[in-house]
């Protein structure tokens, strides 16, 4: 999961860099990003067809080639004629070994801990934001000590050697459904009923919620502020004190009190962010921060303590609808992103060479000032996303509120 979040982290801090140097616009460089989003769907959902059948082991070593081939082809970039392409598959092998990491681990947790499903996969979660948090603090640090984006890339190879040395030499558990003896024809029947369905369906507004603006916010907020990687370090510790807190929360407050809570947090956080400016800025980054910090982990634990007989698949399902919904997300923003830049640009102007425009220049300012404008009003518009969560998880909660006292009454 280190690893995982390391890629995101880097990759945010990086995105504006690559945008200069290889001259793509926000729309190459959001389908770049992109990328990372449908190559996990891919793979998560690949994954958990075939996990109970090869084993977690065999997909964790899969996942290691793939971030080794991911990594070394991104700091071989340069190398080559044409950035994008490069680029766009190196992030497509590390969003498939992402993928795969999470159709391995999320059951491993679920079968490792049956009674202790919603906290402990918060914990092993907590790992992402925190991987984020160190990701994007080396890329401050190493940018402000004149180092380039392939060493910051290259550092990835690091803990991708030892967590493949590592599970090389563990034997793994059969997963949970395997173990219980739930049938595949109960699974699938589990994973159609209504809900599932509704769970699937919200996920993709909790991953786009979280997801999207954390990739997008050095860039979103570039113009805003000059500390905006450091609004993404702030927002993923948040997140990472959070987690490492899951236990009473989740259990003093039910996982749907939870994720309701999660949705008014995360609406409030999103609204500061796309008003403020200055200092309040990273109070908004915290709010933002302690909104989001439940929604993945929380919602794979609820769907695996509520449907049990969905098993693998179920939560790789899940994990697997969030990031495709984040990935069409991204390429659709990423468009309108550049077309507001070029309405706030004079008539008839190139974003590539405004992009590139030397510091100082006429064109370089006007750039600036035109991102000043998209960033918030992209943030703006992705508002709408928690507020319509806000009523998904309000109905949730009061229906299995009422669900408890049923059964509590029938015993």
């Amino acid at each position: 999961m280190l690893v995982t979040s390391l890629s995101f982290g880097i990759r945010a801090g990086i995105l504006g860099q690559l945008g200069v140097e290889f001259h793509l616009s926000g729309q190459e460089l959001a389908i770049i990003t992109g990328t990372a989003f449908w190559g996990f769907p891919l793979a998560v959902v690949i994954g958990g067809f075939i996990v109970d059948v090869i084993g977690m082991k065999r997909l964790l070593v899969a996942a290691f080639v793939l971030h080794l081939l991911g990594i070394v082809l991104t700091v071989s970039t340069p190398y080559f004629s044409s950035g994008f392409w490069p680029l766009f598959i190196s992030t497509l092998f590390i969003g498939m070994a992402n993928g795969t990491v999470e159709a391995a681990c999320n059951p491993l947790v679920a079968t490792i801990f049956p009674d202790n499903k919603t906290t402990k996969l918060n914990h092993f979660h907590l790992w992402f934001p925190g991987g984020i948090v160190v990701g994007t603090l080396l890329v401050f640090l190493f940018n402000e000590i004149g180092l380039g984006w392939q060493v910051q890339v290259a550092t990835m190879i690091i803990p991708t050697l030892i967590y493949g040395y590592l599970f090389l030499k563990l034997d793994f558990p059969v997963t949970e459904r395997v173990a219980a003896g739930v049938s595949t024809s109960q699974m699938y029947r589990s994973i159609g009923s209504p809900l599932f369905i509704f769970m699937f369906i919200c996920m993709f507004g909790t991953a786009i919620t979280e997801l999207f603006t954390n990739q997008w916010v050095d860039i979103l907020l570039k113009n805003v502020t000059s500390y905006g990687i450091l609004i993404l370090a702030l927002t993923a510790g948040v997140q990472v004190l959070g987690r490492a807190m899951a236990g009473p929360i989740v259990h003093r407050m039910s996982p749907a009190g939870v994720l309701l809570a999660s949705a008014m947090l995360s609406a409030l956080g999103l609204y500061l962010m796309g008003s403020v400016s200055g200092s309040m800025l990273f109070v908004a980054a915290i709010i933002f921060g302690m909104g989001i910090t439940y929604f993945w982990p929380t919602m794979l634990g609820f769907v695996s303590e509520n449907i049990p007989e969905s098993g693998a698949l179920g939560m790789n399902l899940m994990g697997g609808a969030g990031m495709f919904a984040v990935s069409l997300y991204t390429i659709f923003m990423g468009g309108f992103y550049d077309n507001i830049i070029a309405k706030n640009l004079p008539a008839g102007a190139s974003l590539d060479a405004y992009r590139s425009a030397a510091a100082g220049t006429a064109e370089a300012t006007a750039f600036s000032q035109a991102q000043a404008v998209a960033g918030p009003e992209i943030i703006n518009v992705t508002l709408v996303i928690p507020m319509v969560l806000i009523v998904a998880f309000g109905g949730l909660f009061f229906y299995m509120k009422g669900k408890r006292k049923q059964t509590l009454q029938t015993a």
